[in-house]
Parts: structure tokens; sequence; C-alpha cells
């Protein structure tokens, strides 16, 4: 499953991207935990108003899980991804939201967690979140009996230009 992470403000943005039909034949809102709302965009002005609290700018951090092109994935699959990136990274029981879309047949993920650490009033560090991301992305591969693309074979081998720029977003 390929990860692709970024820390980001842009709320209201995301929230109207994740939520974009015309992209995606199916989007399904499959969890919104930690906030008071359960609607995708206030959950997200929640952080952002949170947010204003801090000098944070990046106060989300959104992950796309695409998994193999060949792969039929379950939802199982995904919710144990999350919760292995929510320990290597730091952020357990930070609020969170799950999207799934569908697009001609194959589903992938999207998770926003809130950085802001509510008791501290702080940001929640990322240090190497892209190195750590790559590390899960591989032992899934290995986990679940995939084929590995090249570039986790041998690094030489890697292809940035491997994956549309819809696939890569």
């Amino acid at each position: 499953m390929i990860l692709k992470g970024s820390q980001r403000g842009g709320a209201k943005q995301l929230a109207h991207h994740l939520l974009k039909v015309q992209e995606n034949e199916h989007v399904d809102i499959h969890e919104i935990s930690g906030f008071a709302s359960e609607n995708l965009h206030e959950a997200l002005h929640e952080i952002y108003a949170v947010s204003q609290g801090t000098r944070c700018r990046q106060f989300l951090l959104s992950l796309s899980l695409n998994p193999p092109q060949t792969e039929s994935v379950p939802v199982e699959y995904f919710e144990k991804a999350l919760n292995d990136i929510e320990k290597e990274l730091g952020l357990e029981g930070q609020p969170r939201v799950v999207i799934f879309h569908e697009k001609e047949g194959r589903r992938h993920a999207h998770c926003v967690w809130s950085r802001i650490n509510i008791e501290e009033m702080k940001a929640i560090n990322l240090p190497y979140y892209k190195y750590k991301l790559r590390d899960i992305s591989k032992q899934l591969y290995l986990h679940y009996d995939w084929q590995l693309p090249k570039g986790f074979i041998e690094r030489e081998e890697r292809n940035p230009l491997n994956f549309t720029l819809d696939q890569w977003q």
C-alpha cells in the first residue's frame, strides 16, 4: 500500500476535495472520531479553530492510502495500516477522519489527523514522517504478500513516474 502524507493547513479546501463525487464513483465517510461534530466540514473546521490557539499553520496531517492496482483490499487492512501509522507517528488518540473513495472499482482511502495536542496546545512534531510512512508501506506489502514495487527492492530502481498525477495525489 503506497502511503502519501503531507502536513498542511487549508481545512476547508481539503474537506471539499475529500467529498468530490465528480472524481470518484463512491465517497464514503468511514469514521469521524474525536470531534464534537459528525460532519466532515465541521470536524476539519474544529481542528482549524483549535489551531488558532497556537502558531501552527500546518495543523493537519493528510494521508492517502493506495493499495496495489491488482488487489481488492478489505476495510480491515486499511484500519490496521492506520493503527500502525498512528503508533509510529505518535498520533494515537488524536482526532481523525477516514474517507474511502472508489474509482473504477478500485478502493483507496484518505485519513486526516489533527496535529494539535489539545492538552499542551502545541503541534505534535512529526520528525522523518515520510521515511516512517515508507517503512510502514513496505511492511504492509510484505505482510499481505503483495508484489513489492521495484523501488522498495532496489532504491536505485525506483521510478517517480510510475504513477499518474491522480494516483500520486
